[in-house]
């Protein structure tokens, strides 16, 4: 028998409330059951700790709980295992909290970068996509980010284009879905403190255009106007994302009359056409369009 995450944790917060004052009461509740049961089948009594309404945790208490704990090889009451990861808390005892500890890929991101060496038994490419955990990752030796919505895109991008001319050293990531790039929103907060652009290419939709100014992106990677307009359609612009729109145009209030996102907010608000990334054409004629 375990303390569950919530047992754990409502003992931890004793524990440190004991610090100050003589005990605690807590009302009788599912957890509180829990804790009396595990003390029990331990041969911990609470004895008149315990009423019908309420159980008092005291230091007494918690000593005898943190003693049994020690004695089963699990941690102290006193370590927190939310947000460790399962080998950090097996260096602190035989007892896996998988509810709380830190998702494998927290600090995850899928880089498309520049080729490294060759590695024997594979094709060489002239890009590498590398799982990386950001914080390994020297941001200032980068002079754009560049947020790629779509993992096939993703996969397929190589930033040698004409409107990346100007940035020679662009780190491209993987915006992330539930299996990779848990830690991009990390990445674009910290990225935005050195004010340097941040260009997002994907879908020319209510969701991408959503996505990318919630991300702090800069700019915007879209074919030219007037191909979007003459491939733009309604069925590419999801009837579920129509609620996302009104954040779009509380933008585009905000936005000068001749701003170079206000013919493309047009486009998507008032004529409700849009185009899906894979369908931007050739590559090499993007350009950058500023959100902001």
């Amino acid at each position: 028998m375990h303390f569950s995450a919530r047992a754990r944790n409502l003992l931890l917060d004793a524990a440190q409330s004991l610090r100050g004052v003589s005990h605690v009461e807590k009302p009788r509740s599912k957890v509180v059951d829990e804790i009396v049961a595990w003390c029990r089948a331990h041969d911990i009594e609470p004895g008149p700790r315990l009423t019908h309404g309420r159980l008092r945790l005291d230091r007494d208490l918690l000593a005898r709980i943190d003693e049994t704990l020690a004695a089963l090889g699990e941690p102290s009451l006193e370590v927190d295992l939310r947000g460790l990861t399962t080998a950090e808390q097996a260096r602190l005892g035989n007892r896996e909290q998988k509810s709380v500890r830190e998702s494998p890929r927290a600090n995850r991101v899928l880089a498309n970068l520049a080729a490294g060496d060759p590695h024997p038994g594979l094709q060489s490419r002239p890009r590498d996509v590398l799982d990386l955990d950001w914080s390994d990752i020297a941001l200032s030796e980068f002079d754009v980010l560049i947020q790629v919505e779509n993992l096939d895109s993703f996969y397929a991008f190589d930033p040698a284009i004409p409107a990346l001319a100007g940035w020679p050293r662009p780190l491209v990531l993987y915006r992330g879905d539930r299996h990779y790039g848990g830690a991009f929103a990390k990445v674009a907060e910290a990225w935005a403190i050195h004010r340097r652009a941040h260009l997002y290419l994907g879908d020319f939709d209510a969701a991408g255009l959503h996505n990318a100014l919630s991300s702090g992106a800069t700019h915007l990677l879209l074919p030219p106007l007037v191909f979007l307009a003459s491939q733009a359609s309604g069925e590419q612009l999801p009837a579920d994302q129509y609620l996302l729109q009104a954040s779009l145009r509380d933008h585009a209030s905000r936005l000068p009359v001749d701003h170079p996102l206000a013919s493309h907010l047009r486009l998507l608000l008032s004529e409700q056409r849009g185009l899906l990334q894979q369908w931007f054409g050739d590559i090499e004629a993007l350009e950058p369009v500023a959100l902001a």
